[in-house]
């Protein structure tokens, strides 16, 4: 396992035009196992997700998501895939499907970038179009 410098872009585009940017640089740990590649960080305020950890197990087509703390979720990237699962907040549990739209990953030596692209739906209700770039340093 090596240290690592983790940095997140997201983008967030809701149906009515709604746009959240979020930015974030922390560090992380880094390692392989098994033919895939593991990144655990801990988020933070910015995310609106603090006192939760990330963990994903990263391969070339397809990644699992997993978050740890007042934030509990699972969610699995895979293009053309639609993943149905339980969001459990503070506030209570929520039904999410994630339909992903793209995924890649370019990774060597422990350093590399993701890049997702994904439809988020809540409830059945709130909809939104979502980016998210890492790259790992």
């Amino acid at each position: 396992m090596k240290d690592v410098l983790v940095k997140l872009k997201g983008t967030q585009e809701t149906e009515d035009g709604e746009k959240n940017k979020i930015e974030l640089v922390t560090e992380g740990k880094f390692y392989e196992k098994n033919d895939s590649y593991y990144l655990l960080y801990d988020e933070s305020e910015i995310s609106g997700l603090e006192n939760s950890t990330t963990s994903l197990k990263i391969k070339q087509d397809e990644i699992s998501m997993k978050r740890f703390g007042d934030n509990n979720s699972k969610m699995e990237f895979k293009k053309n895939y639609k993943y149905t699962t339980l969001y459990s907040t503070i506030y209570g549990n929520l039904d999410m499907e994630v339909s992903t739209q793209k995924i890649q990953v370019d990774i060597k030596e422990g350093k590399g970038k993701i890049s997702l692209k994904y439809k988020l739906l809540i409830s059945n209700n709130i909809e939104s179009l979502n980016t998210l770039d890492i790259t790992i340093s």
